[in-house]
């Protein structure tokens, strides 16, 4: 629409144009020189936002520059506004028209009528000379660059016609853009007083933050110091309601405890200051909580209890269950309620005293049924009489099957079968089986021994720290009192009328291991039943082996003081004497029992004692060979290496000493062999 304003006037012969293009309200972004026509971007002084054919459009645009040039109240954004300072578009505007209209006093002569002025392809290829300056810089020149205006031929009517009807279409469209950016001018002004709204918001949210940030700092201060304090002074109603109404099981421990730490807290506390006024409060609450916990901790105990008398029951299972699995019960029963933790800890105790004196009645009972080899006075090493007899516990004498009152034999295995468990009392009732002193020895007191471990572990697992180790062991006494007293009883019964020295020292040796299984266990509580039922063996032993003494001397003393006949020398042998095979196998059976015993032992003493007579017994009873010194040597050497062979594979301090001691008496006689 440029290219057609400009069609209407008169150009120069030598000059060219560029080519048309469409309509557009936005300046034209055109390269070429400066030519005799001006678009609105190459006349000085027209500014590209608003120009016009009227000084009332001028106006007007220069009034919407300016509206847009304020700055809105509030705003923090930074506006520019670049300032004209070209020739003024109205005196510019008005050198153009004064062109265009015929008459004027400026206009150029005119051109013949029939002369038509065209645009060639030539003028829109032509090249035009600026002064090697921009359009911008062209534009903006102090004094514009004059235009040979008389070269333009005249225009007729028609054409001025025309050019005039071209310039009001581009007068409406340049109004048509006036409208558009003044609509754009709007928008960007109410955007940008949204954008002060928003940065105004911005600025009160950043104060608000920062208030909001020092206000939870300060309440995280005061909840660090207010917290704990909080904590103490408040029971949950979950709490309250596991105490009041919940089973009892792990989860009603947990709150149990949790009771126990706010009522401490509330102890601590103090009752009389006004800061504690939480805790005043809570006080009522906690105390009523506090019985109804120990309500139920009675009722839970004693449940338990009346469970221990129950026939056919083990205690055990339920201690580990039901006692142990709750211990945190009886201490704070015995904190808030010490006399009732009294009373509930004297009927466990009452109730265990009779469990275990009731049991061990019974499996007693079930032991005197098995059958025993009973060794008399007859059956000491000097006897003649070899008769074998066996006999229950009882007093009842019946015969038996034979046995060997010198010979140690298997009956050392019981001593090894440290993992053996007690024979039950059904198998002890149908066993058909004799057996010596020691089995009845070993069950009643393997079991006692498993028993003792098992109440005083738990006593102190399940009483403490609320009761002393001293006063548990007391309780441990009183529990078990009459159970010991009865071990000792039946120890009295076995070991009273025996001859059994092999029996005896295994009883000790058994009651040692036990000794040492309860020190290892660490169960101090029944040293003096140990203590005791070594009192009882020992002397026993001792006795018997005194006897065995007192029968060899009786034989030496039974010897004639004169040789025989030489008759009746000729039909003694120099085998080894019945006499020697008893004391060998003896002996054999001390000394196997003793590989680990010291030298203070009062057996060692009995067995010097023993070997002494035995050996006097021999000596005099050689002198019955008279004059034959040889056979009665050989008699010797047969009877110390029968002796020597017995004992020679026996281990031990005391078993070296008697094999060297036998050596040489063996050596002695040896020329004689």
């Amino acid at each position: 629409m440029w290219l057609d304003r400009l069609a209407g006037q008169s150009p120069s012969p030598a000059s060219s144009q560029p080519p048309s293009r469409a309509y557009s309200p936005a300046p034209a972004r055109s390269s070429s020189s400066l030519g005799p026509y001006v678009t609105s971007q190459q006349r000085p002084g027209v500014s590209p936002r608003s120009s016009s054919l009227s000084i009332a459009s001028a106006d007007s645009s220069a009034s919407s520059l300016l509206a847009s040039s304020r700055r809105t109240a509030g705003s923090n954004l930074k506006q520019t506004t670049t300032v004209y300072a070209g020739p003024d578009p109205v005196d510019i505007l008005a050198t153009l028209l004064a062109d265009s209209i015929p008459g004027s006093a400026t206009s150029t002569p005119s051109l013949p009528q029939n002369q038509v002025t065209t645009i060639t392809s030539e003028d829109l290829h032509a090249t035009f000379d600026f002064g090697q300056l921009s359009l911008q810089s062209l534009a903006l020149l102090d004094e514009p660059r004059s235009m040979n205006i008389n070269s333009n031929p005249p225009q007729s009517a028609e054409e001025h016609d025309r050019s005039e009807a071209k310039f009001e279409a581009l007068h409406q469209s340049i109004q048509a853009c006036d409208e558009i950016l003044a609509s754009v001018e709007t928008n960007l002004a109410s955007f940008q007083n949204d954008l002060a709204t928003v940065s105004a918001d911005i600025e009160t949210l950043q104060e608000r933050s920062a208030a909001l940030n020092i206000r939870l700092e300060n309440r995280k201060a005061v909840e660090k110091g207010l917290a704990p304090v909080v904590e103490e002074m408040s029971v949950s109603p979950v709490v309250v309601a596991k105490i009041a109404d919940g089973h009892v099981d792990e989860a009603w421990v947990k709150a149990l405890h949790e009771v126990d730490k706010k009522d401490a807290a509330y102890k601590k506390g103090g009752l009389g200051s006004e800061r504690n006024k939480g805790l005043q409060d809570l006080g009522p609450l906690l105390e009523k909580l506090v019985q109804k916990a120990i309500e139920r901790i009675r009722d839970f105990l004693v449940a338990q209890i009346k469970a221990l008398r129950s026939p056919h029951i083990n205690a055990q299972i339920i201690q580990q269950q039901n006692f142990l699995k709750f211990r945190e019960l009886f201490s704070f029963l015995h904190k808030h309620h010490p006399t009732l933790a009294d009373e509930i800890c004297l009927a466990y105790m009452n109730t265990m005293r009779w469990y275990y004196a009731n049991q061990f009645a019974r499996y007693e009972n079930a032991l005197k049924k098995i059958k025993l080899h009973v060794l008399d006075k007859s059956d000491v090493l000097g006897n003649e009489d070899t008769s074998r007899r066996g006999a229950a516990l009882s007093s009842s004498r019946i015969a038996g099957p034979p046995h060997d009152a010198f010979n140690l034999g298997r009956r050392v295995d019981i001593l090894r079968a440290s993992n053996q468990a007690a024979i039950s009392s059904y198998l002890a009732e149908e066993d058909q089986s004799t057996h010596y002193l020691e089995t009845i020895f070993r069950n009643f007191n393997l079991a006692l021994i498993d028993n003792v471990s098992a109440e005083y572990t738990f006593l102190a697992a399940f009483f403490s720290p609320a009761l002393s180790y001293s006063t548990i062991s007391r309780h441990f006494t009183y529990i078990f009192d009459p159970t010991l007293q009865l071990g000792q009883v039946l120890t009295k019964t076995l070991a009273s009328e025996t001859y059994d020295a092999i029996g005896l020292l295994l009883s000790i040796r058994l009651n040692q291991h036990f000794q040492f299984e309860l020190q290892r266990r660490k169960i101090p509580a029944a040293d003096n039943y140990i203590n005791g039922t070594a009192m009882i063996l020992w002397p026993r032993l001792q006795f018997v082996m005194n006897a065995h003494c007192e029968s060899v001397r009786a034989l030496t003393t039974a010897l004639p003081t004169r040789p025989p006949p030489k008759a009746e020398q000729a039909k003694l042998s120099t085998a080894p004497h019945v006499v020697t095979q008893r004391f060998g196998q003896l002996l054999h059976g001390v000394l196997s029992m003793s590989t680990e015993a010291g030298d203070d032992e009062p057996v060692i003493t009995s067995l010097g004692r023993l070997r002494s007579e035995v050996e006097a017994f021999l000596t005099k009873y050689s002198t019955a060979f008279g004059t034959e010194k040889r056979k009665r040597e050989r008699f010797l050497y047969t009877n110390y290496s029968l002796v020597l062979t017995i004992i020679s594979d026996v281990r031990g301090k005391l078993a070296v000493d008697e094999q060297a001691h036998f050596e040489g008496l063996k050596a002695a006689f040896q020329e004689a062999a």
